[in-house]
């Protein structure tokens, strides 16, 4: 049997998964720690990860899935590489890591993105770069250079998360125009690194790793790595992208017009254009998709919300009763009628939201009522919060042009929750297909077609596999829609 292999680099777990090559049947899945995955936050706003524990974690995930399915080292053709977006990971000339990584929902860099918006003007960020500076890698990578200068100093490589996982697989330091668009560094009218962005920063070129396809042979595994993992030397690493493009990705979404969703710790839509696009106050961004080219464009508009998963996990720590499970969880939700009895949870506690323009307004329960509430509302009331704050980015998406009728989604996280993705299908109009499918499969299959095992994405993703569907309900689309607006007022008057 030959497998393709891949590999998701979340902020709360590392996910190993084999795919069989000629059905395209998942044969082992795994993902460490089993518990969340340490967050370092020094100030509030901040979070950082040690790179070190990415790989530790992976090496667990991997071990499992190997001896799951009995696979040896040569069975594997090829690996995928997916991973948290926008995080920093910064190297000295001798591949150390000089700090722990600046990651996704770090909300540190604002004030320098949006500098960055105001001197470089906003025209030529949007029309350019197609996003603000914002919060990202670019912005991540000055506030270093004003605040530990001396870490500065001795960078000689600057990476992705992805980029560091390949890193440490190949030995070489590679990156792509995808990986670069999600930093904010790449320049779409001039198809090339943005002067503007690294000249006003004053990033040397020389911290820039070499460019290579998403689709493609990025690296070989190196004798360290396959004496670490268990893997045949030369295996070659055949693609890497951001973890929302390859969600996208692993639903089989790479054309205009088709539309993705996760709701893990953050909450993602993400819709394909074939054309320069972008919302003039970067409150959704556009990237680079895995298929863009700078003769086919395809560019995928992210609508991210922090706050998703991670409140029903809150909820989950600090309200429920010990031992109650997520399953459990959405029964009690269920159970609470919609709007929750009046109750209304702004789910933004996690940092600055994009889609508030950067706002960081935290996390906040309104319309609370100690007669009439209980445990029941808290929880449909927290599932409603996040599915309102993803159709209020909805409405941005589509004053950009997106026709939002049918969101794919992966059945997994907060889709498993029949009241998160009812009420998304009534408060959105939109049909939810459910697909079974995850992150890893995806960069697994992609690694397919980065070798030509796959001809094309249509041969990779003929497997995959549709869970369920779901219909907006005539009945209930009413009733969603005057909780939403309840909930959106309370937005308004906090802006």
């Amino acid at each position: 049997m030959k497998y393709l292999l891949g590999y998701d680099i979340g902020s709360s777990s590392v996910k190993a998964c084999l795919v069989e090559a000629e059905s395209g049947k998942i044969a082992a899945a795994d993902f460490f720690p089993k518990e969340e995955m340490k967050i370092t936050a020094v100030k509030a706003g901040w979070a950082e990860q040690e790179p070190a524990d990415w790989w530790a974690n992976l090496k667990s995930a991997h071990k499992s899935v190997m001896q799951k399915t009995g696979a040896q080292s040569s069975d594997i053709l090829a690996i995928g590489i997916t991973y948290q977006m926008h995080g920093l990971v910064l190297t000295d000339r001798d591949k150390n890591v000089l700090r722990p990584a600046i990651i996704w929902c770090d909300s540190r860099a604002v004030p320098y993105g949006e500098k960055a918006f105001k001197a470089i003007g906003a025209e030529k960020c949007l029309s350019q770069m197609l996003n603000s500076p914002g919060n990202f890698t670019a912005s991540k990578l000055a506030w270093v250079k004003d605040n530990e200068p001396q870490v500065f100093e001795r960078i000689e490589r600057l990476m992705l998360p992805g980029d560091y996982i390949g890193m440490k697989l190949t030995g070489d330091i590679v990156t792509t125009v995808e990986g670069l668009s999600e930093g904010i560094f790449w320049d779409f009218k001039a198809n090339a690194l943005s002067d503007d962005v690294i000249n006003y920063f004053g990033i040397p070129r020389s911290f820039f790793p070499a460019l290579k396809p998403v689709f493609g042979i990025q690296g070989y595994v190196s004798s360290e790595a396959a004496h670490e993992l268990g893997l045949k030397e030369g295996t070659p690493v055949a693609y890497r992208a951001g973890d929302q493009p390859n969600n996208a990705l692993s639903l089989n979404v790479f054309e205009p017009g088709e539309i993705a969703s996760t709701a893990g710790t953050s909450g993602v839509v993400y819709g394909i254009l074939d054309h320069l696009n972008y919302d003039p106050r970067s409150r959704v961004n556009t990237f680079a998709h895995v298929n863009h080219t700078a003769e086919t464009m395809r560019l995928g508009v992210l609508l991210c919300i922090n706050g998703t998963g991670i409140l029903n996990s809150w909820m989950k720590r600090n309200l429920a009763v010990e031992g109650l499970s997520y399953d459990e969880m959405n029964a009690l939700a269920a159970q609470s009628p919609i709007g929750a009895k009046g109750l209304s949870i702004i789910p933004f506690g996690n940092g600055a939201e994009r889609v508030l323009c950067n706002d960081d307004i935290n996390c906040s329960i309104h319309g609370i009522n100690f007669n009439i509430h209980d445990r029941k509302d808290l929880l449909r009331a927290s599932q409603e919060g996040i599915v309102f704050s993803f159709e209020y980015g909805l409405e941005i998406m589509r004053e950009t042009g997106m026709d939002i009728r049918t969101i794919k989604a992966g059945y997994a996280n907060m889709f498993l929750s029949p009241v998160f993705a009812q009420t998304l299908a009534n408060v959105s109009g939109a049909t939810i297909e459910l697909y079974n499918t995850d992150g890893a499969a995806g960069a697994a299959k992609a690694a397919g077609i980065g070798t030509g095992y796959y001809a094309s994405n249509r041969e990779a993703f003929a497997s995959l596999e549709k869970r369920a569907t779901v219909e907006p309900d005539a009945a209930d689309t009413a009733s969603c829609r005057e909780a939403y607006n309840v909930w959106k007022k309370i937005i308004l008057s906090r802006k």
